[in-house]
């Protein structure tokens, strides 16, 4: 639990106080995906095929945190540090090197208690190196449809 609280208190310092490009509506429909995403994939993996939880096996209350306030500020993160107008190398370099960060995390989340909180059942850290990316790609272009969005409230005639 130590670890996942200052994890918590680090991400959000570094989302919020570092935030360079995230509109207030943008944070907001970030913050909301990452949550229902998250929560509808960890349905699956999570509770019905056991292949990772947090603290205990099935729903409890510790397990909210990680959810609504880890993984949404580090995609805000991954986010605001995008190199959106760089090379698409570039864009590769970040992703991988992003994707790295979260491999590293969540082995550290794996030690044990009180440091760690996350556990693996037949999940293993190959499988959120495939995964991860991903799942970012996906994020990545959640990002640019709101944000298309956005554009298009703005220049519409009311």
């Amino acid at each position: 639990m130590i670890g996942l609280l200052i994890a918590i208190i680090l991400f959000n310092y570094l989302a919020f106080k570092k935030n360079k490009i995230l509109t207030g509506n943008q944070t907001v429909q970030i913050w909301t995906f990452t949550i229902a995403f998250q929560v509808l994939f960890d349905i699956f993996i999570e509770f019905k095929f056991h292949g990772y939880w947090y603290f205990d096996k099935g729903i409890d209350w510790e397990g909210i945190l990680p959810h609504v306030f880890l993984v949404p500020p580090a995609n805000m993160i991954f986010l605001n540090w995008y190199p959106f107008k760089s090379k698409v190398i570039n864009k590769l370099i970040y992703l991988a090197l992003f994707t790295i960060g979260i491999l590293i995390y969540e082995a550290i989340a794996l030690l044990p208690a009180p440091w760690g909180y996350f556990h693996y059942g037949w999940w293993k850290l190959w499988h959120a190196a495939i995964l991860d990316p991903i799942l970012l790609l996906i994020l990545l272009g959640y990002y640019k449809w709101i944000c298309k969005l956005e554009l298009k409230a703005c220049s519409s005639p009311k």
